[in-house]
């Protein structure tokens, strides 16, 4: 390790966190680990702690992820969530992976293809996300027996993404709806996989009967999305209001709260590479913070470039919590008002600074919070006594 900042990634967390869904939710056949954009950036290493856990299926984005994810998965199947250009079909056979198919478009091009073996696809519906999928009841019902014609395609699974929680609104439940009429001339039982829901969905709301495979995204990463509003008035409003939403949308049972039993696997740290004295008075860095008191700056090689910045507010270091007082691309200026020696170890977030506490400092949420943090970031991957040093 050269620059002294890197995140840790234990690979035991990710294992039990699946163990542990799969435990509280054991009704679904296939549980497909969501993997896009380099396992939300824990790194693709994840794959075989996801897969050891009970993960069957993966999932990505484009095929370049694809491809990247299939040097750790084994044999595990791969769907990638996008479409990919028609010329690079033959490499996704290669590499065993399954495509989407969105549009009947799509699907003339595809089978204009002299595909030299099976390739294994899943229909997209758009139920209402108006993203990806088909639309038009009619067309799907044609695409759907165009594929089925073919002896070079396999129609393994169709799915469709839910844009809300369906919590204190009615989109859930139009979704679901949507997705039976657009499907109602398809034999879904004929499809072998059959997957709607999220992490989100997973939690808040009961198996649906038609699925049997659910998609795992941030839960997997630590996150159960329990909601508990607590005892206050504020928390009381929240109550009153969801009531009064879900009476008006006659919304379908929601779950709130859950017992997941579910651990954030990525802990981020870097260290103290300067340490000077300043004074009351004192101006420091690029947003001119005055100090207050007699101490001492500390420069930290972690900016944001790398995706942590001066919302963040404090870092731990030294047995104690020192302000955030400016940001550079590369580096961060904290202030403490006692000495530290250059090379200590500093926590960004991890046991003693929470992710749910860095999301709420800087205004958003761990899927932004996980993406922001740049690759040049260096990822160490520990699993039992197995430590590795990732670059990705």
């Amino acid at each position: 390790m050269q620059r002294k900042t890197y995140a840790v990634i234990d690979g035991n967390i990710l294992t039990n966190n699946i163990q542990e869904i799969k435990k509280k939710y054991p009704d679904y056949t296939y549980y497909f680990g969501v993997v896009k954009n380099n396992a939300y950036h824990h790194g693709m290493k994840c794959v075989v702690d996801l897969i050891k856990g009970g993960i069957n299926y993966l999932a990505v984005s484009s095929l370049e992820e694809a491809l990247a994810a299939r040097k750790y998965a084994g044999e595990t199947p791969i769907l990638c969530l996008e479409p990919i250009s028609l010329e690079l079909v033959m490499d996704a056979i290669n590499a065993n992976i399954t495509l989407t198919v969105e549009s009947l478009e799509y699907t003339k091009e595809l089978l204009k293809l002299d595909l030299y073996d099976t390739l294994k696809i899943h229909l997209a519906v758009d139920s209402g996300m108006r993203r990806l999928g088909f639309y038009d009841a009619k067309k799907l019902e044609e695409a759907y027996q165009l594929l089925k014609e073919s002896s070079k395609i396999e129609i393994e699974g169709i799915y469709s993404h839910f844009a809300t929680s369906g919590v204190m609104d009615p989109y859930f439940d139009q979704q679901v709806n949507c997705f039976l009429k657009l499907t109602e001339n398809i034999p879904l039982e004929d499809i072998p996989i059959v997957h709607l829901g999220r992490s989100l969905t997973l939690v808040n709301h009961e198996k649906l009967s038609f699925c049997n495979g659910i998609r795992l995204g941030i839960v997997m990463y630590g996150f159960s999305q329990s909601r508990k509003d607590g005892k206050s008035l504020q928390g009381k409003m929240r109550v009153l209001k969801r009531k009064w939403l879900q009476r008006k949308y006659k919304c379908s049972k929601t779950i709130l709260e859950n017992d997941l039993q579910v651990s954030p696997a990525m802990s981020l740290y870097t260290e103290v590479i300067s340490v000077r004295p300043v004074h009351k008075g004192d101006v420091v860095g690029y947003t001119t913070y005055k100090v207050d008191s007699d101490g001492y700056i500390l420069t930290l090689p972690i900016g944001y470039a790398d995706g942590v910045d001066r919302r963040f507010k404090y870092v731990y270091v030294n047995e104690g919590y020192a302000k955030i007082v400016s940001d550079c691309m590369d580096m961060l200026l904290v202030f403490t008002e006692n000495k530290v020696q250059i090379g200590e170890k500093v926590e960004i977030f991890g046991k003693h600074i929470p992710i749910s506490n860095v999301t709420r400092l800087i205004g958003t949420n761990a899927y932004h919070l996980f993406n922001q943090i740049s690759n040049r970031v260096l990822r160490i991957h520990i699993k039992d006594e197995e430590k590795e040093e990732i670059y990705y």
